[in-house]
């Protein structure tokens, strides 16, 4: 059976505030013809200029994956890949106009019902699906991550993860079909460690940020003072924690949405491909990093 390429029947926009960046702005997705693949434009740059997503043009994987072109960039891409590829988006332009994509709840899903809002369409192109010559599999002996990947005729990911944490605890996750997407990840939210915050906002990160866009676990008890002052720092007026070590904020969608957000952030920068691919893989502790060396040694691989 002969899959035809897909794009978006119209255009959709979504608003918001980039989350390393600080940075408010607007993400249209427009309707691209057969054989385009992923494209970013950065419209509030003289000339408009074009930033594909390929994992050639990656210049950052620090807690997100950066892409740029003749010196271009746009930050934090991994959930708008990842939303496209749960929605069978082969080509598609991307209007932005600012440097980084809005991060809205943390998670895939509001990108997701916006392209399935704006119609998903057939195209007079088959889609080519990437297949291996051989397996593959990328090791980082310093952080103790491993992802793999071996030929065949379907496409599956399971991904596990283990922090040394007494309330992030090891656990994993399994796609078994992109089908399940939209329900089983697509939901699932960006995570970070409460002693974290203080870092990532001392080194000009998560400007953007708010206790909205990710969930928080608190490793080690924490003195009510500081909590005031972190709630302070997010224009919140308190925060707690629930039993289980995660801030009262929010609440897990499921026990294992860590391991499972892993395994979105891993969809999209597997994306950087720039085709579909066909394979199993099985992933350890991935990051951006991991994955995008992975995703270069999947490229040297190929049939």
């Amino acid at each position: 059976m002969i899959e035809r390429q897909k794009t978006i029947k119209q255009s959709v926009s979504l608003s918001g505030t980039g989350l390393h960046t600080g940075q408010r702005g607007t993400l249209t997705f427009h309707p691209a013809e057969a054989n385009h693949g992923i494209k970013f434009r950065r419209i509030d740059v003289e000339g408009q200029p074009i930033v594909e997503a390929r994992v050639e043009n990656v210049v950052d994987t620090s807690r997100g994956t950066t892409i740029a072109q003749n010196g271009i960039r746009v930050y934090t891409v991994e959930h708008i890949l990842a939303s496209l590829r749960g929605a069978g988006v082969d080509n598609v332009l991307i209007d932005i106009n600012c440097e980084e994509p809005p991060i809205q709840d943390g998670s895939a899903r509001y990108m997701l019902e916006a392209l399935k809002s704006a119609g998903i369409v057939e195209q007079d192109a088959e889609r080519e699906y990437l297949r291996l010559k051989k397996a593959v599999t990328y090791f980082h002996p310093k952080i103790g991550c491993e992802i793999s990947i071996k030929p065949a005729d379907d496409f599956r990911m399971e991904v596990s993860v283990d922090y040394n944490s007494q309330v992030l605890k090891p656990q994993s996750a399994t796609l078994r079909s992109m089908a399940d997407f939209e329900k089983e990840i697509a939901p699932c939210r960006t995570f970070v460690f409460f002693q974290e915050l203080e870092m990532l906002l001392k080194h000009n990160l998560i400007k953007g940020g708010d206790l909205s866009t990710a969930i928080v676990f608190v490793e080690d008890v924490v003195p009510a003072g500081e909590l005031q002052r972190v709630a302070k720092l997010f224009n919140m007026e308190s925060v707690g924690i629930h039993q289980g070590g995660i801030l009262n904020n929010t609440t897990l969608h499921f026990e294992n949405e860590p391991a499972r957000h892993k395994l979105l952030d891993l969809i999209g920068d597997m994306a950087l491909l720039g085709k579909p691919i066909l394979g199993h893989v099985k992933a350890f502790k991935p990051g951006h990093l991991a994955n995008t060396e992975f995703v270069k040694m999947i490229i040297e691989n190929l049939e």
